[in-house]
This record gives C-alpha cells, sequence and structure tokens, in this order.
C-alpha cells in the first residue's frame, strides 16, 4: 500500500476536528491558530490582488469567522478598505473567535449586519465552515446567493460555505469562490461532487502543524501524486517483446454504437498493451482496420463465434458500445464464464445491473467495474442523486456489494479496493462531458491491467492518465470542442519514459 502522508491524506469533518485539537495539545492555544490561519488567508489575498478598493469579510458564528476577524483586522491595520458582514451573535462565539472578533473591534473594523451587495473589491467568505450539519438555513441562503451574483472575486476560508466537507454535496446552496485556502487537514469534500466546481483554486496550509498528530490519526481517503501511481508501471527492458505486455480483447459495438469500441481498442493499444484485438459486429470491422491496422478485429455474430477467440486474449474490456440486445447478452455472458481479468463499463454493466446475467450478491475479485453516476445507480438500486450525496460511501459500497476494484466517475473519480484507501483522481476538465470518454478510459485500464499492474493500481494510473491527457488536450484545442479521440494521442506524454 502506498504510504499517506498529510500532502495525500483527506479527511473528513470530525478527523480535522480532531487534527485541531490535537494540534492544540502539543501547546498551541487555539487563539494563536486562529491567528495563524487568518494570517495565511490574508497573505494569499495580497499574494493574489494586492489592495483591493474594497474587503468584505462575511462572518457566522464558528470559527471559521474567527479567521475572517483576523483577516479583516490585518487588512484594517494595512489601512486597507475593510468591512464585516456579521451573521453571527457575539456572545455565542468560541473563546478563540471572541478573542478575534475583539482584535478586529480593537482594529478598527466596522461590523455590519447583512445588507446592499458590494460592488467591489473582494469578498472573503468565512461564513458557515466545515460545521455545518444539514441543508443551509434561509438566512444564510440569501446571503451566500447575493455573494454569488456579485461576480466579485471569492476567497474562501477553509470551504466554500454550504459544501459539505465529508461528501462533496451541495447542501441545498453553496459559495462558488475563486480560491479557497484550507488549514490543517484537507477535507475530502473540496475534491469530489460539487466540491471541484465551488472551490476554486485550493490552496493548503498546515499552518505549522508536526508531523506526529499526523501519524496518530488514519486516513481512509486519499489522493495520490501523479509521479506515485506513475512508479506502478514497470520500465520496459530492453530485450522485451509484445508477448511481456499482454493481449486485451474489446468486445462491444452492436449496431450503431461501433464508434464506441474501435475508441477503446485503440485507447488499449497507445496504452502500452502488447497486443490488442476487438470483437464486434461484422460491419465494423473495416472501420476499425482504416482507422488502426494494428488492432486486430473480427467480426462475430453470436456468443458461439465469440467463444474460440477467447483463448488468445489475456485481460478483456467488455461494454463499450454494447448495447442490450440478444447479441450484447450474449457476448458478455461469454465473457463471464471467462476467469480472465475484466474491465466492465456502459452497458456491460446495465446488463449486470439487471441481475440476469450474474446473480445478485456474488462477488468477483478481477474485476474492474468503471460506472457513471447513473449506472452506479443502477447497480445500487438507487437514484443517480443518491450517489452523488454520498460519492465516498456508493464506491465503497460498489466494491463491497460486487467486489474487485469499483472506479466511480465524475468530478473526483474515487477508486476503492479492499483494504485499500479510497483514492480520489486529480485533474480533469469540464470539456470531459462528451461522449465517448468513458470508452477510451476503459481501454486504457484494460492495457495497464494487460501489463501486470493490480486492478486498483490500474484503475488509479489509468484515470490519472486519462484526466491529465485531457487538460492537454484542452490546452491545445480548448475545452468546449474536446473530443474523446483528442486525447488518445496524449497518452503517451504519461506512460512513456
Amino acid at each position: 500500500m502506498t504510504a499517506i502522508t498529510r500532502s495525500t491524506a483527506l479527511y473528513t469533518a470530525a478527523q480535522v476536528r480532531d487534527l485541531d485539537s490535537a494540534f492544540i495539545a502539543t501547546g498551541v492555544p487555539a487563539a494563536a491558530l486562529m491567528k495563524r490561519a487568518g494570517r495565511a488567508a490574508f497573505e494569499l489575498l495580497c499574494e493574489r490582488y494586492g489592495e483591493p478598493d474594497e474587503i468584505t469579510v462575511f462572518a457566522g458564528a464558528g470559527n471559521n469567522a474567527g479567521d475572517g476577524f483576523v483577516v479583516a483586522a490585518l487588512a484594517a491595520a494595512r489601512r486597507m478598505p475593510v468591512n464585516v458582514v456579521l451573521m453571527g451573535e457575539p456572545e455565542k462565539f468560541s473563546d478563540a473567535a471572541r478573542a478575534a472578533y475583539e482584535y478586529a473591534r480593537q482594529e478598527g473594523v466596522i461590523m455590519m449586519p447583512p445588507g446592499p451587495a458590494p460592488t467591489s473589491g473582494v469578498i472573503v467568505d468565512g461564513l458557515l465552515g466545515i460545521g455545518i450539519n444539514g441543508e443551509v438555513r434561509p438566512e444564510y441562503r440569501k446571503v451566500i446567493e447575493q455573494i454569488n451574483s456579485t461576480n466579485l472575486p471569492v476567497l474562501a476560508l477553509d470551504i466554500p460555505s454550504g459544501l459539505c466537507a465529508d461528501t462533496g454535496a451541495e447542501l441545498g446552496v453553496a459559495i462558488k469562490a475563486d480560491i479557497t485556502v484550507t488549514f490543517i487537514g484537507k477535507k475530502r469534500g473540496l475534491f469530489t461532487g460539487r466540491g471541484p466546481a465551488l472551490t476554486g483554486e485550493l490552496v493548503f496550509d498546515d499552518l505549522g502543524a508536526p508531523d506526529d498528530i499526523y501519524q496518530s490519526l488514519a486516513a481512509e481517503v486519499t489522493q495520490q501524486d501523479f509521479a506515485t501511481l506513475r512508479g506502478a508501471l514497470p520500465e520496459r527492458e530492453a530485450d522485451a517483446h509484445k508477448g511481456d505486455f499482454g493481449h486485451v480483447m474489446v468486445i462491444g459495438g452492436d449496431v450503431g454504437h461501433g464508434g464506441a469500441a474501435l475508441m477503446a481498442a485503440e485507447a488499449a493499444a497507445r496504452g502500452g498493451a502488447g497486443l490488442v484485438s476487438l470483437a464486434t459486429r461484422p460491419e465494423h470491422v473495416a472501420a476499425m482496420l482504416a482507422r488502426q491496422p494494428e488492432v486486430m478485429a473480427c467480426g462475430v455474430i453470436s456468443g458461439q463465434e465469440l467463444e474460440p477467440w477467447l483463448a488468445r486474449p489475456t485481460v478483456l474490456v467488455v461494454g463499450p458500445g454494447l448495447g442490450q440486445s440478444p447479441w450484447s447478452e450474449q457476448m458478455l455472458q461469454q465473457a463471464l464464464a471467462t476467469d480472465l481479468p475484466l474491465v466492465l463499463d456502459a452497458d456491460a454493466l446495465n446488463l449486470i445491473a439487471k441481475g440476469r446475467l450474474w446473480p445478485a450478491g456474488i462477488t468477483r475479485d478481477n474485476w474492474l467495474l468503471t460506472p457513471h453516476p447513473g449506472e452506479a445507480a443502477r447497480l445500487l438500486g438507487c437514484e443517480t442523486t443518491a450517489i452523488q450525496a454520498e460519492r465516498f460511501a456508493s464506491v465503497q459500497k460498489l466494491q463491497q456489494q460486487y467486489g474487485g476494484v469499483a472506479l466511480l466517475k465524475g468530478a473526483g473519480t474515487l477508486v476503492a479496493g479492499a483494504g485499500q484507501p479510497i483514492n480520489i483522481i486529480s485533474g480533469g476538465n469540464p470539456g470531459m462531458a462528451s461522449g465517448g470518454m468513458g470508452d477510451v478510459l476503459s481501454g486504457l485500464l484494460g492495457a495497464l491491467l494487460a501489463q501486470g499492474l493490480s486492478a486498483y493500481d490500474a484503475a488509479n494510473l489509468g484515470a490519472s492518465v486519462h484526466a491529465h491527457a485531457a487538460d492537454l488536450a484542452a490546452a491545445d484545442g480548448g475545452q468546449v470542442s474536446l473530443l474523446a479521440t483528442d486525447i488518445v494521442g496524449y497518452i503517451g506524454e504519461f506512460l512513456g519514459d
């Protein structure tokens, strides 16, 4: 298992509070920690925005507000125009937040109730922090909507208000920040679900916390850096041959869906598999040969015809363009009857969810399931909104219910394997919201499995390569026009020497 460090570990709100308490127990008072956080935020604000025309700090009732008071006090000490919109009641503040409040007042900061929205400068969000439970209350909803309507730059303290630190769900409404500075421990909700869209640029500051407090707390979620993930793929020996790198067979491409299977096969070839073959409808064979002659394409019209072809591959990728016809069911049935490692995507997952081809409650250790939220909902028998509201719990439930490795796609893709931390994939962009992206990913995953990676390592490296290749492609051609086939040519940028 890859080592978990403070830079890779992601925490729940409760765990971050435990880290805070452990830090304070080393002899650093809570008020001093609050001043460190406020100073870090203020310095970041000055670095990014210089001296704004105005700084408006929105302060709630928790310690998040205390960080905001420190920002306001430091700005006032620099003679910057600053105001605090006060939502909380000072008599209910914690001791540390009350001290920060008094510090800001001593510096001459004006405290005022909610009113007209600011029209210039920078907004600092210190409204709700990580302690929110349930939907945002109406009085806070009104202020958050007002802030979002200003189109002014927003610096969020610790987490955008209204974003759940544990799940990445938006709790009714949330601040859309340009920058978020998060303290002590990285909150896992910042990285998945609505988190990436609401967080903006993320800056982490541990405020000088000692290593000991992190070592005493086990993190169940990580975000491993790309170099670590890339290290799972062994270097190739000088005398290597194609047989050393496996044989991927893509099975899919029903009538009208041939392109998906072709893209998966091409991605498997670019992903480093020694051999790639494609079992598809006969009418798609010519297109595969014209597009990628290195792929061995065979046309099959029934499961019986497919069976002899299954003696050669070492990994099967099933689902791209598979469809849900009788032909589709026969293809999947033959694949499931083998002992080969499987990557299942798209309609392979939808057919599994129907329960006819795979008995409910039976797990399999050597498959990698790659659902998007809708497919995950069908596999778990719930609504898509439930998957998105609890992405961590959902991917864990998928893995436990079906076995193997589960990869839940979406902003902040999650990978879960038995006995492993859930890993969040970094990279990616909104341009990936177009057809065929999952087909390319499934082919790439098959190639990595064929080269000897475990399903967990293949899922993490493959999803990371896929996301970063899409970022390179978008940088060259833009997000709006990004196509799945655009990113195939960039795979080598991340898998090459």
